[in-house]
């Protein structure tokens, strides 16, 4: 279903992001992500003279390679358009992500990391957004990854690992049916 009408209004401003996830032959994936801004009008720019209708104002690229872990093993940022001259320096200084773990506390260690006056906010912004690219690409390779592992592990052990999905949106509440369903040994509902 689509938003109701609106009223009648003047389109300004779009901003696109578009994400992708690859697997790679050497068993590490990237997550590749892109975002663009557009006016729909033509201003001045005190770098780039006018920018035009439909012009990029933004045009901004990562590549987030990791393992099955979902660690960063790489990380490539490229600022194709920007309103600043100086906006496409910065990009080497993301290279400070390699090492961080995709997962709880992401984007709290992405702003420590590059966040301020060490990175971009566009970039920062988008990096945040790949978390949920990242588990959606790495979902089978993860899901085979852990039936190995729980081969290697007892049932007692099994039994006591709570999926982290849990509680993480409405749809796997704890009390919810999707959790009772599928994770009934942490299913906190009453019926």
């Amino acid at each position: 279903m689509p938003l109701s009408q609106a009223v009648e209004r003047k389109h300004l401003h779009q901003r696109r992001y578009d994400f992708q996830g690859f697997e790679r032959e050497d068993d590490l994936w990237d997550i590749e992500g892109r975002i663009t801004d557009v006016k729909s009008y033509a201003f001045k720019n005190q770098f780039r003279g006018t920018i035009e209708s439909g012009e990029a104002l933004h045009d901004m690229w990562i590549r987030l390679t990791v393992d099955i872990n979902f660690v960063v093993q790489d990380i490539e940022a490229c600022i194709d358009d920007s309103p600043y001259s100086i906006c496409p320096s910065i990009a080497p200084n993301f290279k400070k992500i390699i090492g961080l773990k995709v997962g709880p506390g992401w984007r709290a260690a992405i702003r420590r990391a590059v966040g301020g006056t060490e990175g971009c906010t566009h970039l920062v912004e988008m990096l945040g957004a790949m978390a949920t690219v990242t588990f959606q690409t790495l979902y089978p390779a993860m899901i085979k990854h852990q039936a190995k592992i729980k081969e290697n592990t007892t049932a007692e052990e099994n039994s006591q690992k709570r999926p982290g999905i849990i509680d993480t949106c409405h749809a796997y509440s704890s009390d919810g049916e999707i959790v009772q369903h599928e994770w009934p040994d942490f299913y906190t509902g009453t019926t």
